[in-house]
């Protein structure tokens, strides 16, 4: 009866959730707040629909545990040492200066030092799941300032560690003694240590066995035993399960495994991630608001704010631009997933009363609420560039000291290329200009790229492309060509924007992720963009082609031909019908079909001139395949044997009748 009890308030939970999202996205609004509506709505302080929070909880906590077995699947041991800068340094400062903050609001408070203490580790925390979710929906999580959220979120997700091991400390009432802290932190590092060093050694002997099976139940179930055993591994040493599901993910993710084991994983994290945030929903009790309305909303304020502060200063400190770190401190401003654990730890040994738990649960979930609404609107704010720049004004020796090193040895250039980025774009693009001698020069703001790279004579320099100054020093009123090769949206109009108005005559190239932003680009001043989404169809229809063994100089035309015509109903604005002009359009006396002749083929046996396909279909023979030799235009001579593979041209009802005659037994 309680299974049934259990299935029936699932059923209640995703059928509430999807009406609550569905509506949510006819309103343009995040799916994560809906998710926090419904479950509020639905929970024991709303409409009392769900009374039961165990089994909820518990189900919540397995979506965290596969929210952080993915994360460390996609960031593998390379992705950790590109980001040590921000883990070793700006996760840090961000800790610290919350507790900094929270220090000095308990002294004037006159809270005792423990409780406070305690009050800035649960505020440290930010939403891991919350953020991630965000950058991914956006398809930000690859930018510059998705890249410092992302390093300092996992940083906090480690302080957890020694924050767990502080509690009970901090509740005993006696002098916390920095030994006993230090030394429980380097047996949790052993015994994390010895369950790596185990797992790396054996996962992946054990991942090649299970892949030799070829069964694919068999791979899942070991990929989630794998999750969810070391994940109770470390639980047992003292940690938390979620640590331990990153662990897991880290150690398959240096596996040639990793790839499958996310696409089989990803469906699971999903939906139970779905019931992580209408759980949290669920925890919100409206009478607290009702009780202490100016309490909470003051906390909710304080709470934002303090931690934009703490998260926006480390990155500006760091030396990334103010737009960064603007973006980075508004995306890390609220309590995280990991706080509640903390907090039910110190409830439980005294140091939160139940009146302080409450309050700091509603405090918790108006924060999350928020949260996808400030980072839909943090880009806006940022694009004016106002605040921005007094920023600059603030921290001129932080925010331009590797400017002004790249000044004193700037480019003499003219008629040049300036390259933004210098990921994987930027290097081909580099070694090509090298190789015909076109004068180039490149931005980018990874310092230990631009260190790395410089030592080997690449006209590098660090920068941002949005600074007017990095822009006139690297010569953009000279220059021919601009090219942005960065994964930053925001980062790339403003770019734009500021070269067109540097230099109106400079042929301003941009890569960009999603069709979406084709047309605001070109309103900005962008000559040509390059949208991923259709070069990858374009690439995808070309490679399928090359596998029929299509002459190459058909599928080059085909290929200039879709994009010259997919291109110019993208600058008119039409992108609706940029699939039914690709099906059925103008491109209708273009399409191409492949059909096999068989040994029972009515065509079988017979010339091209015999089974006389143009004339009686309209449909042409543009090749012909037979033991892996293709020949294009093939004479009407020749006659057709089982294995053969025709290649037509025609219309759609043209291709139809041409394999009516190639294949149907009853043709004539």
């Amino acid at each position: 009866m309680t299974d049934h009890n259990v299935l029936s308030e699932l059923l209640l939970i995703f059928a509430v959730s999807i009406a609550v999202v569905f509506l949510f996205h006819h309103l343009r609004l995040p799916s994560i707040a809906g998710f926090l509506v419904a479950g509020a709505l639905i929970g024991p302080y709303g409409l009392n629909l769900v009374s039961d929070l165990q089994q909820v909880n518990v189900l919540a906590e397995i979506g965290v545990v596969l929210l952080l077995f993915t994360i460390g699947l996609e960031f593998s041991a390379a992705h950790l040492k590109a980001a040590r800068r921000l883990l070793l340094v700006g996760g840090p400062l961000q800790v610290v200066g919350v507790l900094v903050l929270g220090a000095i609001a308990g002294w004037v408070a006159g809270v005792p030092m423990a409780e406070t203490i305690f009050w800035g580790c649960l505020f440290s925390l930010s939403s891991t799941a919350i953020v991630l979710k965000a950058l991914a929906e956006r398809g930000e999580s690859d930018t510059l300032y998705g890249r410092a959220t992302i390093g300092i979120l996992i940083f906090q997700d480690l302080a957890m560690v020694p924050m767990m091991l502080l509690v009970p400390l901090l509740a005993s009432g006696t002098q916390v003694d920095a030994g006993v802290v230090v030394r429980n932190v380097v047996q949790s590092a052993v015994s994390v240590s010895a369950i790596m060093a185990g797992a790396w050694f054996l996962v992946p002997r054990l991942l090649e066995q299970i892949v030799r099976s070829r069964n694919r139940e068999l791979f899942l179930l070991t990929i989630i035993v794998l999750c969810l055993g070391i994940a109770w591994l470390t639980s047992r040493s003292g940690l938390s399960l979620a640590l331990g599901a990153f662990i897991a993910g880290l150690v398959i993710s240096e596996s040639e495994y990793s790839h499958q084991a996310l696409a089989e994983v990803l469906p699971f994290r999903d939906s139970f991630n779905s019931l992580f945030f209408i759980s949290v929903g669920m925890l919100m009790d409206v009478r607290v608001l009702v009780e202490y309305p100016g309490l909470v909303l003051a906390l909710v304020a304080a709470v934002i704010l303090g931690k934009f502060v703490t998260g926006a200063g480390p990155v500006l400190a760091m030396g990334y631009p103010p737009r960064v770190a603007l973006l980075t401190g508004v995306a890390l401003a609220q309590v995280g997933e990991f706080s509640f654990i903390l907090a039910q730890a110190g409830q439980q040994v005294g140091l939160l009363a139940r009146e302080q738990y409450e309050v700091f649960l509603a405090v918790s979930v108006l924060t999350m609420a928020v949260t996808p609404f400030l980072i839909q609107l943090a880009p806006k704010v940022a694009r004016r560039a106002e605040a921005v720049q007094r920023l600059r004004r603030w921290f001129p020796e932080r925010t331009t000291a590797h400017q002004t090193q790249a000044e004193s040895r700037g480019p003499r250039a003219k008629d040049h290329v300036v390259i933004v980025g210098y990921g994987l774009n930027g290097q081909n693009l580099a070694r090509v200009l090298q190789q015909t001698e076109i004068p180039y020069v490149v931005l980018d703001l990874d310092g230990e790229t631009v260190r790395r790279e410089s030592k080997h004579g690449v006209p590098i320099y660090y920068g941002d492309g949005t600074n007017p100054s990095v822009l006139h020093h690297m010569r953009i009123e000279q220059a021919r060509v601009l090219v942005l090769a960065i994964s930053d949206p925001f980062a790339a109009r403003r770019a734009v924007q500021i070269a067109k108005g540097l230099n109106p005559s400079v042929h301003v190239v941009v890569r960009t992720r999603y069709l979406r932003e084709l047309e605001e680009l070109h309103e900005l001043g962008a000559d040509e963009v390059v949208p991923e989404e259709f070069e990858t169809s374009i690439e995808i229809f070309t490679l399928v082609l090359r596998t029929y063994k299509l002459p190459q100089e058909f599928i080059l035309h085909k290929a200039e031909q879709v994009r010259r015509e997919g291109y110019a109903l993208l600058r008119r604005k039409r992108l609706p019908e940029l699939a039914h002009h690709l099906r059925g359009g103008t491109l209708t006396d273009a399409e191409v079909e492949t059909c096999r002749i068989e040994l029972d083929s009515p065509a079988a046996g017979k010339t091209l001139a015999e089974v006389s396909i143009r004339p009686r279909t309209g449909a042409s023979v543009i090749a012909l395949t037979r033991n892996g030799v293709t020949e294009s235009n093939p004479s009407l001579k020749v006659r057709l044997e089982g294995g053969d593979v025709v290649v037509l041209l025609g219309n759609r009802d043209q291709i139809r009748r041409a394999l009516g005659l190639l294949v149907d037994t009853k043709a004539d």
